[in-house]
């Protein structure tokens, strides 16, 4: 734990030009949850008066923001983020019509599904009603 907590209180930047993409998203990712968190507490906070629904929450959100920045360059995280980047890099990604396409196929055998259940289900109503059971 506190070889966490000094990295956290460190300055330099893990394998700078590795992974970058992904590192940047997941810290925005994380500091925007950070920041909505906070928001709803200085809402809570507002009826104690103004330093604190905003005091409080400020000084919160610089420590969160400096916390997730530094989080993303922890050497584990870090090293999980370039490999997930590596990994996305090698995904061979749908082209548009291929994409169309295939959510096409999804849509109609959901609602070929969606049909055939509710044909069993008004069978299966009838059968139930003709032995008196409902």
């Amino acid at each position: 734990m506190g070889a966490l907590f000094r990295e956290l209180a460190s300055f330099g930047i893990y394998k700078r030009n590795q992974g970058r993409i992904t590192r940047q998203v997941t810290f925005a990712a994380v500091a925007v949850g950070i920041a909505l968190g906070l928001y709803r507490l200085s809402q809570t906070l507002a009826s104690q008066g103004p330093e604190l629904s905003y005091g409080i929450p400020l000084v919160l959100l610089v420590l969160g923001v400096w916390a997730s920045y530094r989080l993303v360059n922890v050497p584990g995280v870090a090293d999980f983020l370039i490999a997930v980047e590596a990994e996305m890099n090698k995904v061979s990604w749908p082209t548009k019509q291929e994409l169309f396409r295939g959510s096409m196929v999804v849509l109609i055998v959901i609602l070929l599904l969606a049909l055939v259940l509710w044909v069993f289900d008004i069978v299966w109503l009838y059968v139930f009603h003709g032995l008196h059971i409902i």
